[in-house]
């Protein structure tokens, strides 16, 4: 992976894995096309990139997001972009997420990590209550899964 990185003291972190049988830069060109997450993502329905042609790091982009009884957009800027090993974005400036890639057998382990500082659960808390650390950790913890089942299922699909 990217360079090892201490998070800070009270840092929450979720992530999952998975194998995909198809190599890691077949995975990491997959992932790292930000205008094809809709096809995996769980709340993405769309992103596109707003000063780039792809993924490089500071790179930004913008993702149109939706659950029932709310839309939003929001705003990212590539962290990590290592083809083959690590593909990551902070929203907002404040909430990472990332998929992470390494050889496995006859394909590759893939990683999808959320990690939620303290200064974004602040965040949270002003613009949605104390419900909102609550339902977006509630939704990081499902989505998680089911965005790597998604991922694998349109990678293997070629």
């Amino acid at each position: 992976m990217g360079a090892v990185e201490t998070p800070a003291p009270d840092t929450w972190i979720l992530a999952d894995s998975t194998h995909v049988a198809a190599t890691p830069q077949q995975v990491y060109d997959v992932v790292s096309d930000v205008t094809r997450t809709g096809e995996w993502s769980v709340f993405t329905r769309a992103c596109e990139w707003e000063d780039a042609e792809g993924p490089q790091v500071g790179a930004r982009f913008v993702g149109h997001n939706s659950r029932p009884g709310r839309d939003w957009d929001t705003r990212s800027e590539v962290v990590a972009a290592d083809p083959g090993r690590e593909f990551a974005w902070e929203v907002n400036g404040l909430v990472r997420w990332g998929f992470e890639m390494e050889p496995e057998g006859d394909g590759t382990r893939l990683t999808h990590r959320w990690v939620l500082p303290p200064a974004a659960r602040d965040v949270l808390r002003e613009r949605f209550g104390d419900d909102g650390v609550e339902l977006r950790t509630n939704d990081a913890r499902t989505s998680i899964p089911a965005t790597l089942a998604s991922v694998r299922a349109v990678v293997e699909r070629g």
